[in-house]
């Protein structure tokens, strides 16, 4: 019986299910598992390991058995708002954070609910909840769980019991800062970093804690200050030479609101950063300037936070073209010898290969339509930028747009393969800055224009782009396949050393490829809509799949580019789905898809005047209730509701908080009048959409 036992575990092992044949008891996450790439059983970090990858050595689901994945089990949440959160998985216990960082533990083997924390965030955010949606990530180490919250909290959770360990204040409680990317962990420390740069003034930075106390070790801020203040450091005098004007009074930005990789066998942490505070470069650093370190990757000493070397994808930036995709770490045989590099597609269209050692380019290609610049010149790593780009005449056309080519959605790289899979998507952006004085320009308090553009508050057609996953060969630098995705914004990538890719669609599906060709293998219909990652773990000898889904988070603002999938609306779940092979489980039936039906009174006189009015108040509603009025997720869409045909009812959600535990924030600030305004634009979307309107949408 014992030589049994055995030879069973020697298949596991080979399997990639076991690290050995002794490998039951209480996991310890530490710096050994995460940079243990060839232990399957657990996806104890975001990306799995400090690679961030994505990859899973498993290989019980394989090319050949994938027909057999079916449902284990699933849960239904009842927390309101996003899923969009990567899960993790330790010790048969799974983990995630939904909605405004409420953490959930589960089992994986029968999908029971264990505990569940609540920080309480719409209570404590204020003014915050008006900027973003919820947590995206959540991590792991020494029996605690860790969080941001949109409030700018970092806590820590007892992985046991729930229990909250310790809570700090990362930001300034009244500053524009927030958290929606999840904290990474290494050496005893958490790091966090924060967003906002396109909110006002905002300053990035980023800050290590004490992973047992939450004491602070260090922080460092990614854009200099104010120079007669002085800086905090040799990084931050150097940068401050590529500024001009007075920069600091709108901030900078540079935020590291997602990507960080720490490094294990260099003992360093990656950040990558973000847009400019505000966009528009010729308002931030009228004299020109390369503004460091904004949409840059910068390396730091992962013990004391001090500075390495940077490399910047976009010098001067004034696009939105973020860094703070995912950054990959692996080992590329290059002219013959073993090179570290990192993997990077940020949101301006190219995929670069830079060496980790030294932060030196590489390799940068195309991977989408990119006109706004010709090429990456690999002797100097900067790009080489089209005519007129810059919207120096007032406008500019460009492709891709500020959603980018790749946004936070995380792709993944398949070792054996040798390919990375990206969600991309192909969307031009438009720019237009006629009007704006630099002389009187402001994105402090009070400013309606915070990112230095004339941005449109138009609804976004169905046609404005398109999307698909793309399978790309980082060491020859070309495509190896890519298949289509629906509409815009699909979920984060999973491979396997089964030779499967997994993504979950916004049509509604979770599908598993060929990681080889891209051939559909296996689809299965969640019910509702997913940007989440999935990710893939074993429990008691078998492999699973999990994966969270629910339409929300970064969708609603697209308005009916993203409404056409038909997920609009309270009406449709949020849940955890795991599968496994031959499993049997049935979903709970959900509401088909549908588009909302606007509601109209026709006693309603519309003033247009008011509805102007409107209008302007409604570029605060758009990033949860949609551009145009048009909602494209979870929040209701308004031309839909009842709420804004009554004045009282819509008083006491708009200004009276009665909705502040569905995350819908107090604006508490506007007017009578204000409320008028916005019902009479209100009642205008409606009757211009309605079935029966004579007039066309606007």
């Amino acid at each position: 019986m014992l030589e049994g036992r055995l030879r069973c575990a020697a298949v596991l092992l080979a399997l990639g299910i076991i690290a050995s044949v002794a490998g039951a008891g209480t996991v310890v996450v530490d710096d050994r598992i995460l940079a243990d790439e060839d232990n399957g059983r657990d996806w104890a970090g975001y990306g799995r390991t400090f690679s961030e990858q994505r990859h899973s050595p498993l290989r019980q689901i394989d090319t050949q058995n994938i027909r057999r994945l079916g449902l284990a089990w699933s849960l239904e949440l009842e927390t309101p708002g996003n899923v969009a959160t990567a899960p993790l998985e330790v010790d048969g216990v799974i983990y995630f954070g939904v909605g405004l960082s409420v953490i959930h533990a589960v089992d994986a083997r029968t999908g029971k609910l264990l505990w569940r924390y609540d920080p309480e965030t719409a209570k404590a955010a204020g003014a915050k909840l008006r900027l973003a949606w919820g947590i995206r990530g959540i991590a792991f180490w020494n029996g605690k769980v860790y969080s941001g919250t949109q409030d700018g909290r970092l806590i820590a959770v007892d992985a046991n019991s729930g229990a909250l360990v310790w809570s700090v204040m990362t930001v300034d409680k009244n500053d524009r800062r927030y958290i929606t990317g999840a904290p990474r962990v290494f050496d005893g420390k958490v790091i966090i970093g924060h967003g906002g740069a396109d909110f006002g003034p905002v300053r990035g930075y980023v800050t290590a804690y004490d992973a047992e106390s939450g004491r602070q070790l260090w922080r460092f801020h990614t854009v200099p200050g104010n120079p007669a203040d002085g800086f905090e450091s040799p990084a931050m005098e150097m940068a401050a030479k590529t500024w001009t004007g007075q920069w600091w009074k709108f901030g900078g930005g540079g935020t590291v609101w997602n990507a960080m990789s720490y490094d294990p066998e260099l003992k360093r942490v990656y950040l990558g950063t973000g847009n400019g505070a505000p966009w528009n470069h010729k308002l931030r650093s009228p004299g020109g300037g390369d503004n460091l370190f904004l949409c840059s990757i910068v390396a730091l000493d992962a013990e004391t936070g001090a500075y390495l070397w940077h490399y910047q994808t976009n010098p001067g930036e004034s696009w939105d073209f973020n860094s703070t995709m995912d950054m990959v770490l692996a080992t590329l045989s290059i002219d013959g010898r073993p090179r570290r590099v990192l993997l990077h597609a940020p949101k301006n269209g190219f995929f670069y290969v830079i060496d980790r050692d030294n932060g030196k380019l590489i390799s940068a290609e195309k991977i989408v339509k990119a006109t706004w610049a010709e090429r990456i010149d690999l002797a100097s790593g900067r790009p080489v930028e089209a005519a007129g780009v810059r919207y120096e005449n007032g406008e500019a056309l460009i492709w891709p747009g500020p959603f980018g080519a790749h946004n936070w959605q995380p792709m993944a790289y398949n070792p054996a393969a040798g390919l990375v899979y990206i969600p991309v998507r192909d969307m031009p952006g438009y720019y237009n800055d006629k009007g704006i004085d630099p002389a009187t320009y402001s994105n402090g308090p009070g400013s309606r224009n915070t990112n230095g553009i004339n941005i449109s508050s138009s609804d976004i057609p169905i046609d404005a782009g398109h999307s698909f996953l793309l399978a790309w060969d980082p060491l020859r630098q070309r495509e190896a396949w890519r298949v289509p995705t629906p509409g815009l914004w699909n979920g984060g990538v999973l491979t396997t050393a089964g030779n499967l890719v997994f993504q979950g669609h916004a049509g509604g599906k979770l599908v598993a490829y060929d990681a080889r060709d891209g051939r559909e293998l296996w689809s299965y219909s969640l019910g509702v809509g997913t940007i989440a990652p999935p990710i893939s773990y074993a429990v008691d000898g078998r492999q699973y799949i999990s994966i969270l889904a629910g339409w929300t988070g970064g969708t609603v603002l697209l308005g009916s580019l993203s409404a056409q999938h038909g997920w609009v609306g309270r009406a449709y779940p949020r849940r955890l789905l795991t599968f496994v092979l031959d499993g049997r489980a049935q979903l709970p039936a959900s509401p088909p898809p549908a588009p909302p039906l606007p509601v109209d009174d026709p006693d309603f006189v519309i003033d247009a005047a008011k509805a102007r009015d409107g209008a302007a108040l409604y570029r605060a509603c758009a990033l949860c209730h949609g551009m145009g009025a048009v909602a494209g997720g979870y929040i209701p869409d308004l031309r839909a509701s009842t709420v804004p045909l009554s004045k009282e009812a819509f008083e006491r959600v708009v200004r009276g908080g009665a909705l502040l535990e569905r995350g819908m924030p107090v604006f508490g600030e506007l007017s009578d009048e204000d409320l008028e305004a916005l019902r009479h634009y209100l009642r205008e979307r409606a009757r211009a959409s309605h079935p029966d309107a004579a007039a066309p949408d606007p």
